[in-house]
């Protein structure tokens, strides 16, 4: 089947990925392979590879595809993790993720995202993803430890538990702020120390939960 969307796909990754300083081979091949389109709204189908988020289901959002592969390639993939998402919203980031780890463990606070994220992931043979509802500041404490841990939704601060289900070495990447505007938090463990980093301003959905914002 001809993919009338790779050459877009491949546009937005020298254009907006490569060119502003995302330069993990692995991720760039990862966000030429996904197909961004597939998990939003057909009627906003035209737009799918433009660089910024588009809206979604449940008052929430599809990040812009810069922001998506930053977040990934601070994770530092190899390819062998287990990878913990908060937050599968469309699908999007949990696909990409699934091309550059063994497996990905994704949780969703809204039902009729988590059941639309699954028929995407069917629909593209991606079956490394296990995704399910549940608080996500509460982590998945029962498949932990994992490698690296994404949020996908900003909070006042990184959960506790998230905190305690992080591998050691392992590195978790979330936005952390008000709930107008986030920077981006790097935490690695390594050795029993918690490393934080402080990068780039950033603006995500409120992460809601136990943990978070209270809905």
């Amino acid at each position: 089947m001809i993919d009338r969307y790779l050459s877009a796909r491949e546009e937005m990754v020298d254009s907006q990925i490569r060119a502003r300083g995302i330069l993990d081979e692995r991720v760039l091949a990862a966000m030429r392979l996904v197909p961004r389109h597939i998990f939003i709204d057909s009627a906003l189908r035209t737009q799918a590879y433009d660089d910024y988020p588009l809206p979604i289901a449940g008052g929430q959002t599809i990040s812009q595809p810069y922001i998506v592969a930053c977040m990934t390639e601070l994770l530092r993939l190899v390819g062998h993790e287990l990878v913990l998402e908060i937050g599968t919203g469309s699908g999007y980031q949990t696909a990409v993720l699934s091309r550059l780890c063994r497996q990905v463990y994704s949780v969703e606070r809204l039902n009729s995202l988590l059941t639309q994220a699954r028929k995407a992931f069917d629909s593209l043979s991606y079956f490394n993803i296990t995704a399910r509802l549940a608080d996500g500041t509460l982590g998945w404490p029962d498949a932990a430890p994992f490698d690296a841990i994404i949020v996908t939704a900003g909070g006042p601060e990184v959960p506790p538990p998230l905190i305690d289900q992080l591998a050691d070495p392992g590195r978790l990447v979330m936005p952390v702020g008000d709930q107008k505007q986030q920077q981006l938090r790097l935490l690695t463990k390594n050795n029993g120390r918690i490393q934080t980093e402080t990068l780039a301003g950033v603006r995500f959905v409120d992460l809601i939960g136990a943990h978070g914002w209270k809905n």
